[in-house]
């Protein structure tokens, strides 16, 4: 098995707006360890975004080679891609993204269904992310019923149920109260601890990217600099 859970080589990718090109990545490098912690940083309009949705396999690049776990996935179709995000990628975003009527648990269960397993083992493992982010008593408990940052940990159980390579946090506490972010980090950061979990933020916030290892820098859709 790799060290390197993500490498991206030379990635470009040009939108179509009307009769004019857009180019949001102008060939974008990027290597990133099994079990690091990175911070993607930038301006809006940077193309972070565009980078985060290629490296998240939500997107493909116009050119460029793309291994995400060992596996080419820049030249996949939409159908290939939806797999592979379900299997590798945990994703938590700054708006939580839970399903409203049903409950903690159900949340957590969706990345499961959607890979096709059923029965009583996705309950089970449900049950187990809720008890790592300290919701094993609010399993139950609709997002109605939780607080913001009760919430993003549901969000996270839900990114980490199905052992993903990477989790890809967009934002993840740009929603929440300067004591409920902190929270949020911490979690995270116990989850790279203690499971080595890959983690990627994609932020604004340079108070988050102090507490990752390394920050990369995406300016005018390339990559500006790196640094520890």
């Amino acid at each position: 098995m790799s060290d390197l859970v993500v490498e991206a080589l030379d990635l470009t990718k040009t939108y179509r707006m009307g009769e004019i090109d857009v180019h949001a990545l102008g060939g974008v490098s990027v290597q990133i360890a099994r079990s690091e912690v990175v911070a993607i940083m930038g301006p809006s309009g940077s193309g972070k975004s565009t980078l985060m949705n290629i490296l998240g396999c939500l997107d493909r690049p116009t050119s460029g080679e793309y291994l995400l776990d060992g596996q080419q996935v820049a030249g996949m179709s939409d159908d290939e891609l939806s797999v592979i995000r379900n299997r590798k990628v945990g994703f938590v975003f700054q708006s939580f993204n839970l399903l409203p009527r049903v409950s903690a648990l159900r949340n957590v269960e969706l990345p499961m269904r959607y890979a096709g397993k059923s029965g009583t083992e996705n309950a089970a493992r449900a049950r187990e992310a809720l008890e790592a982010v300290g919701l094993g008593g609010r399993v139950d408990h609709k997002p109605s019923e939780l607080s913001g940052g009760q919430q993003q940990r549901v969000a996270i159980a839900r990114a980490l149920v199905n052992d993903p390579a990477i989790i890809l946090a967009d934002e993840p506490t740009g929603a929440l109260d300067t004591k409920s972010g902190a929270e949020i980090m911490e979690i995270l950061l116990d989850l790279n601890r203690e499971r080595g979990t890959t983690l990627i933020f994609v932020t604004h916030d340079p108070d988050i990217g102090a507490m990752t290892q390394r920050v990369i820098r995406i300016r005018d859709g390339l990559v500006e600099e790196q640094q520890p």
